[in-house]
């Protein structure tokens, strides 16, 4: 299993209760498959540009280890995904 980072931008306006049931959303499915090592919620951020007409973002990153087949499966619920504005996932390196 390869390590991995995941930032997330979701939408600012969102109840706490909402961010919570994302978390675990996706963390539930990279367990399926995975572990997850930390998730770290960093908050509203300004962001560089415009995004969804939104000037703000909440912020959360996600360390993990996975499968790569899991990453393609992870991105597509990302994309489906309305709350979710922007997302990365990249592979650490050893």
């Amino acid at each position: 299993m390869n390590k991995y980072e995941s930032v997330v931008i979701v939408n600012p306006n969102l109840e706490e209760e909402s961010i919570k049931a994302l978390i675990n959303k996706f963390s539930d499915l990279i367990n399926t498959d995975g572990k997850v090592d930390s998730v770290e919620e960093m908050g509203k951020r300004k962001l560089a540009y415009e995004i969804k007409r939104q000037k703000e973002g909440f912020y959360i990153v996600t360390k993990f280890e996975a499968k790569p087949e899991l990453i393609a499966e992870l991105e597509r619920n990302y994309r489906i995904t309305d709350e979710v504005m922007k997302f990365m996932v990249v592979k650490e390196e050893e």
